[in-house]
């Protein structure tokens, strides 16, 4: 496309976009994926569709697979483990990533939830067009499950979004289009800016930084305001990029983070797994879950709560697809 202002006609055509592909897709998905996989299930909000508890976070820890091979063949093993839950974005290694999950996708499409990400500085209704344009290319398909527009930070940044050609105005005329079939935003930067953006907006999902520090404010501000519109609420930054694990002051083992994460009234957690042998850790806690109760909440917070100061000075300048 060139700069001129898109047209959704033009969208529609440069991309060979068919709604009777997307709109077959959720007998399709849900049928196959039940039938393969005993990962307990979680209804993802308004939109109704029931997806894995945890998903598989396709950013700065699977590109630790530096193999092309290995890569591929750690996500053939992530959806035959049952988590059909993929979560990209355009900006994840340059587009690797998303490359990467095409060539998976060209086979194996119809098995899994793909979820990608319009990251900044793209707040435009054009130049969101453009980039997934780009996307759905590299991802060797026509149509995502999920659309977010990815890392959402300050009050400013929302006014950009929200502006009368925003990048709001694109996500919702492509969720009309059937390319995206739900839409949402991510944050790991401020709680109170995401709960605004939900209050604000017609969003299907939303993805926020959580984990037991509480840092920005996420559970407290932003969880009850996408409870309320009864959102799907995907989880991420479980471990914040490992930081949390370990022994020590300060620190937790991969369990009670897990656990933590899945007592919180969300669908699902992404989950970085840069080595084989944690997707199947991962899958074997996920499959014995058991919710923590209120006092062993309140517990891990306290572990681990001298990390929270950190955290937050960290979250405030992380770029997502970092390897860190």
């Amino acid at each position: 496309m060139n700069n001129d202002k898109i047209t959704r006609r033009e969208f529609i055509e440069k991309t060979t976009l068919t709604v009777a592909s997307a709109t077959a897709l959720p007998s399709i998905l849900e049928s196959e994926a039940e039938a393969k996989t005993k990962l307990p299930q979680r209804v993802l909000g308004r939109t109704g569709v029931k997806v894995p508890v945890i998903a598989f976070g396709c950013g700065s820890r699977f590109l630790m697979y530096e193999n092309e091979d290995e890569a591929l063949r750690t996500l053939n093993h992530v959806i035959d483990s049952g988590i059909t839950y993929l979560d990209t974005a355009m900006d994840y290694g340059k587009g690797l990533s998303e490359t990467r999950v095409g060539m998976v996708m060209k086979m194996r499409r119809k098995e899994v939830w793909l979820a990608t990400k319009v990251p900044p500085p793209a707040r435009t209704r054009d130049e969101v067009l453009r980039e997934v344009e780009k996307s759905l290319k590299r991802l060797q398909t026509d149509r995502v499950d999920l659309l977010h527009l990815h890392s959402l930070t300050t009050a400013e940044d929302l006014a950009k979004i929200e502006a009368k050609d925003g990048a709001i105005r694109a996500i919702y005329e492509l969720r009309e289009q059937k390319v995206a079939r739900f839409i949402g935003m991510t944050s790991h930067t401020d709680g109170a800016v995401m709960a605004k953006a939900i209050e604000h907006n017609d969003l299907d999902c939303v993805q926020m930084a959580m984990n037991p520090t509480r840092a920005l404010q996420f559970e407290e501000l932003a969880l009850p305001a996408a409870k309320k519109k009864n959102l799907g609420v995907v989880l991420m930054k479980v471990t914040a990029q490992e930081k949390l694990l370990g022994a020590g002051a300060g620190k937790a083992a991969i369990e009670p983070l897990i656990r933590y994460a899945l007592s919180l009234p969300v669908s699902t957690a992404v989950i970085g797994m840069p080595k084989p042998q944690f997707i199947d850790q991962n899958v074997a806690l996920a499959k014995s879950f058991k919710p923590m109760n209120a006092g062993e909440m309140d517990q891990l917070r306290s572990q681990v709560a001298s990390q929270r100061a950190s955290l937050e000075n960290f979250f405030l300048r992380h770029r997502d697809g970092d390897v860190v």
